[in-house]
This record gives structure tokens, sequence and C-alpha cells, in this order.
């Protein structure tokens, strides 16, 4: 059991919230947010603290970090938040639901992993990944650092998913592909081929001009 500061006061953070006290034995003792962001003094009864000053009042020797954030500017928000956090000396949790078909095998630091995702046996998952709800993780496949795979993803056997991927609601990755650094997959997309970095692959019925803006900022 650790006790726990979270990075947020929305959605995310509320959900961490949620699950850390429902499904774990950590001990969530406080919030906290950049200082220009900072509007609250309490969230879920907890204090809200300013990052830049978070080392001193919940030191890294006594609390450890979980910075779920959301996939903003293609996880490169949370992936700055995560090396920040890091650089102050703190260790990381990972969540992984106990409703989850996990094997056991290597997940990184700071991952939320939330319930009915299947992992099958001789994967892997990096540090600072997030996995949505009801997602299958195939055989022999490895996902990156810094990823956001949303719900009802099929990952195939033998996939590899590098650095900062964004993954639409019911997209598919078909066996054996590679996507690349900081490719955008879209709801409902097929891939089929390996991608190139920085790639954009809308689903069957999107358009590109409809790819949310949030997603690409910043690439």
């Amino acid at each position: 059991m650790s006790k726990v500061v979270i990075f947020g006061v929305q959605d995310f953070a509320d959900l961490a919230h949620f699950y850390l006290g429902l499904d774990t034995e950590h001990e969530v003792a406080a919030f906290t947010v950049h200082e220009k962001y900072l509007n609250l003094s309490e969230f879920k009864g907890l204090p809200v603290i300013p990052f830049e000053s978070v080392q001193d009042l919940y030191p890294p020797t006594d609390f450890k970090f979980f910075a779920p954030l959301s996939p903003l500017r293609m996880n490169y928000l949370r992936e700055s938040v995560y090396k920040e956090a890091k650089s102050k000396g703190y260790q990381f949790i990972s969540y992984i639901s106990t409703r989850a078909t996990y094997y056991g095998t290597p997940v990184g630091e700071n991952c939320f992993i939330f319930e009915n995702n299947v992992i099958q046996p001789f994967t892997s998952i990096g540090d600072n990944t997030i996995l949505w709800s009801g997602n299958h993780l195939g055989h022999h496949s490895s996902i990156k650092d810094h990823c956001f795979i949303s719900s009802h993803v099929v990952i195939s056997g033998h996939v590899t998913i590098a650095n900062n991927c964004y993954l639409g609601v019911n997209s598919t990755v078909v066996d054996g592909v590679n996507l690349a650094a900081s490719t955008y997959v879209g709801a409902g997309a097929l891939i089929g081929s390996n991608t190139k970095e920085f790639g954009v692959y809308p689903g069957a019925k999107s358009e590109i001009s409809k790819v949310p803006s949030n997603r690409l900022r910043g690439m």
C-alpha cells in the first residue's frame, strides 16, 4: 500500500480516485495541478496543491505519484508531466483492474488499465500508457511509452505500437503491423500495414478535417 498524489482535478483524476479506492490498497493523499490552473483548494475532499511545490508538502520519500492525463497533444502533455514528476524524484504507481484478464506480463509505471481488457501472454506495455475499457492486446505484441488506447480496440498478435500513439474507439490493427511513433488511428479504422511517423489514419466514415484538433495539436 502506498500514499499517492494524483495529478489533475478533472475526469481522469476523478476516475483514478474512484478506481484506486475501489480496487487497490493505495490511499490517495492529495491532488496537484500546475499553479496557473489552480482554482480549487479541495477535490474529492482532499487538498489540491501546486505541482511546482508538490515535493515540499508531499515528499517523494513518503508519497508516490499517479498522472493519468488525457491524450491531449498526442499524449505529449501527459509525457511532460510524467517526466517532470520523475525529475522531482517520484516513483509512480500503475493501476491494472482486477477485472482485466492479465497474465503478469511486463507493464511499466504510470499505466492506467481499465476493466475488461484482455492482455494475452507474451505481451508488454511500456510506461505512462492508458488502456481504456474493453480492449484486446494480442500475443507477442508490444505497446511502448505514452500511448492511449481507447475502448474496444483490437490489437492483433505480433504488433508493435511505438511511443505517443493514439488508437480510437473500435479500431483494429492487423497481425504483424508496426505503428510508428505518434500515429493517430481514428475511431473504427482498420490498419493493415505499417504506418508512418505522425501519420493520421481516420476511420472509414471519417474525414481528416474531423479529427479532433486537441488530439493533433503540438504534433
